[in-house]
């Protein structure tokens, strides 16, 4: 039987842009007419199932057809006992396996803090995205940096997070997860931080096996069209998004740089031409 593929977007840190690339993710899929169900892992703050309500509310009031996956918004128990942690990976276990079988592809937006259901998703990643905010502080979940030298001194606590995963589905005999690390909030200047960083990136990701791709720029534009529930991909769509800007033309390319790095033909997306 057919299995839906599994794309986690995971960090073990907050504020990297996350949710935005994974219902950047989910509208790509919908748009393919693909079936696609979503997983918020972080039901506290529930910023992708706002985002999913948000789309919701937009569409039903403009009355138009946006597209909308099957949710699911998962809250994790604070400091669980042995056997309510034992519970909650059932039943998550059961519920995903329930929509891998039912759809296409499954999207899994992960809290930025470890938890047992955070290492389940990540256990079950075909692809794992991580968002990463361009600076140092940042990168110190994936590598503990030599200060003198900036070089690489060892993996950090989300990478090792990560190796036991993949440890994992290989005791399971599952395929090794394709992991590609973002470099989110780029600024639009080329900057000795920025050049420093993607080295960094560059020579851990040869250690550690993942690809360091260029993410998403810092562009108010994300958080605009969050509060609408929309997406880059719905902008110039009929009369859902409005008019295209060259702003967005430019964070569009962005995002079909991404979808073709993790094996998406991204030339199906024809994006109208920006309003004059």
């Amino acid at each position: 039987m057919k299995r839906g593929k599994i794309i986690v977007v995971g960090n073990e840190k907050g504020g990297t842009g996350k949710s935005t690339l994974a219902m950047h993710l989910i509208v790509w899929f919908l748009r393919q007419k693909k079936m696609v169900a979503s997983i918020d892992l972080d039901g506290r703050q529930g910023t992708l199932t706002h985002y999913i309500q948000n789309r919701a509310a937009y569409a039903a009031v403009r009355h138009v057809d946006l597209g909308l996956p099957e949710h699911l918004c998962v809250s994790v128990r604070e400091s669980p006992t042995a056997a309510e942690r034992a519970e909650d990976e059932q039943a998550f276990t059961a519920q995903l396996d329930r929509l891998q079988s039912e759809n296409d592809v499954v999207v899994i937006d992960t809290a930025g803090a470890d938890s047992h259901l955070f290492r389940l998703a990540h256990a079950a990643a075909d692809i794992l995205i991580t968002p990463l905010n361009d600076s140092l502080i940042d990168l110190d979940v994936l590598a503990k940096i030599e200060p003198e030298k900036l070089t690489v001194k060892s993996p950090g606590h989300y990478a090792q997070t990560v190796w036991q995963a993949r440890q994992k589905r290989a005791a399971q005999r599952k395929p090794q997860t394709r992991w590609f690390v973002l470099r989110n909030r780029v600024m639009h200047v080329s900057t000795r931080n920025e050049k420093l960083i993607w080295k960094l990136l560059e020579a851990l990701g040869k250690r550690i096996n993942f690809t360091p791709l260029a993410g998403l720029g810092e562009r108010i534009v994300f958080r605009e069209l969050f509060l609408k529930g929309l997406t880059l991909l719905d902008v110039g769509a009929g009369k859902a998004g409005g008019a295209m800007s060259m702003t967005h033309v430019a964070a569009r390319q962005e995002l079909r740089s991404i979808l073709q790095a993790i094996g998406e033909d991204a030339s199906a997306d024809d994006a109208p031409k920006p309003a004059k």
